[in-house]
């Protein structure tokens, strides 16, 4: 995937992935440091960056099975959240690659018994794998389906 350069080319590249798979999306957007959620404390009615660059964040939810949602950063970075579960700090380059790992059924959770927990496991490009805790009172039936 190319290098997506903007907040608006990562959400263009999301409505792609979402109609490519046949999935609904919800797009909201806060732009300007006094709306986006890294950017509170620039103060009431301040509206750009110190270096005069305006922010601009997103909020995308996708529809279906697992639940997913993806809050995009200014700063080259996102949130994603998979069935209650966070995992931060995903390249916003890496956001597709994500999302198609979870939506063609490669993502996994990985269970062990001491000390007991359990990983969701997310297979990126260049043999790379995001991985994130899961508490086990947390796992829904989409990632207890998952487990191996």
């Amino acid at each position: 995937m190319d290098h997506l350069p903007s907040t608006e080319a990562a959400v263009t590249a999301l409505r792609d992935l979402a109609r490519a798979y046949a999935r609904e999306i919800e797009v909201s957007h806060d732009i300007g440091a006094d709306l986006t959620s890294r950017r509170s404390a620039a103060g009431v009615g301040v509206v750009s960056d110190p270096d005069g660059s305006l922010p601009h964040e997103a909020y995308v939810e996708f529809g279906g099975l697992p639940r997913v949602s993806v809050r995009l950063y200014p700063d080259d970075d996102a949130l994603i959240t998979v069935e209650g579960v966070e995992c931060p700090d995903v390249a916003r380059d890496d956001v597709p690659a994500f999302l198609r790992s979870l939506f063609d059924g490669l993502a996994f959770v990985r269970g062990r018994r001491f000390p007991p927990g359990y990983f969701l496991v997310v297979p990126l490009p260049g043999d790379r794998t995001h991985k994130e805790y899961v508490p086990a009172v947390t796992l829904t039936p989409w990632l207890s389906g998952r487990v191996r």
